[in-house]
């Protein structure tokens, strides 16, 4: 059986990189993105949600 990583929260909470401002001032909003390898992330110096993929 294959377990779904991103369920497992894994992976850097905060200082991903923004694309838009590049800033890594930013916080990750839901483990979970649309797809299994990406995870939701928020800029909170630009406030632009992003998604990370990794």
């Amino acid at each position: 059986m294959r377990f779904d990583p991103s369920t497992r929260g894994e992976g850097p909470e905060t200082g991903v990189e923004c694309p838009y401002c590049e800033s890594t001032n930013t916080v990750r909003d839901h483990p979970k993105g649309p797809g299994l390898c990406r995870s939701m992330h928020y800029c909170e110096d630009c406030e632009q949600p992003f998604e990370r993929f990794g």
